[in-house]
C-alpha cells in the first residue's frame, strides 16, 4: 500500500502542468517527506472541478456515515479490486480525483518480518509532476457540525519494479499517465479499466 509520498513541485510549474489556478496559494503543500498518517493536504483536482487545483481535503478518505473522523487512518488506500464492494468506497466512484505528486516511497523487506528493511524512492522518468488516481468524499462532524473534505489514494497489482520493492505486499498506487488523467475524471469510464499495474517508465532507488 501507499502512504508516504513527495511533492516537492513550485506552485507555478504545477499550475502549468494542469493549466489550472490553485485555490489557496497559502495552503499549498510543498514537502520532500510526506506522511499519510498526518492526514496532509496534498493538492488535488476534482473531476467537478478539473480547471482548479484544491488544497482543502486531506488524505484519508471519511464517508458520510462514519462516526468519528478517527476513522480515515483506515482509508488512506482503496483497493481497486474490491471497491465497488468496501461500504467505504462503493458509493463515491463516481468522485474522481487526481492526487498530485513527484515521488512516492516505498520499503523492501530483507526478512520475513520486516525487521530489517531498505527505503525506496520511487519517481516517474516520463513526467516530473505526476498524478495518483484518487476518490474523494465530505463527512459532516456529528458533535461540531464542521466539514471534512477528505480523499484516498486508489491502488492495484505491483508491476515488475514495485513486485520487488514492496516484496511483502506487491501493491502500488494507481500511477496515471498524462493522457489517462482525463479519463479517469471521466465518471462514465469504468473504474475496473484502471486495474492493471502501471507500465510507465518508472525508477526506484535505494535512500
Amino acid at each position: 500500500m501507499c502512504y508516504y509520498v513527495q511533492q516537492s513541485a513550485a506552485i507555478e510549474n504545477v499550475k502549468r502542468r494542469f493549466n489550472a489556478e490553485v485555490d489557496n496559494e497559502e495552503t499549498y503543500l510543498q514537502s520532500d517527506f510526506i506522511n499519510g498518517f498526518a492526514h496532509p493536504n496534498i493538492p488535488i483536482i476534482l473531476n467537478s472541478s478539473p480547471g482548479l487545483i484544491t488544497t482543502d481535503y486531506t488524505w484519508g478518505l471519511l464517508p458520510s456515515w462514519a462516526k468519528d473522523i478517527e476513522f480515515r487512518k483506515n482509508t488512506l488506500n482503496a483497493r481497486i479490486e474490491s471497491i465497488d464492494e468496501k461500504a467505504s468506497f462503493k458509493n463515491i466512484t463516481h468522485n474522481r480525483c487526481l492526487i498530485i505528486a513527484s515521488a512516492y516511497y516505498e520499503w523492501h523487506w530483507n526478512d520475513e518480518k520486516g525487521k530489517s528493511k531498505d527505503k525506496y524512492q520511487i519517481n516517474s522518468q516520463d513526467d516530473e509532476i505526476f498524478t495518483f488516481a484518487g476518490l474523494y468524499s465530505s463527512w459532516t462532524d456529528p458533535v461540531s457540525n464542521e466539514i471534512k473534505n477528505t480523499y484516498t489514494m486508489v491502488t492495484t497489482k505491483a508491476n515488475k519494479i514495485m513486485s520487488y520493492v514492496h516484496n511483502h505486499k506487491y501493491r502500488m498506487p494507481i500511477m496515471l499517465k498524462r493522457n489517462d488523467e482525463s479519463a479517469w475524471l471521466d465518471g462514465s469510464v469504468k473504474i475496473e479499466d484502471f486495474a492493471f499495474p502501471y507500465e510507465g517508465n518508472l525508477i526506484a532507488f535505494q535512500v
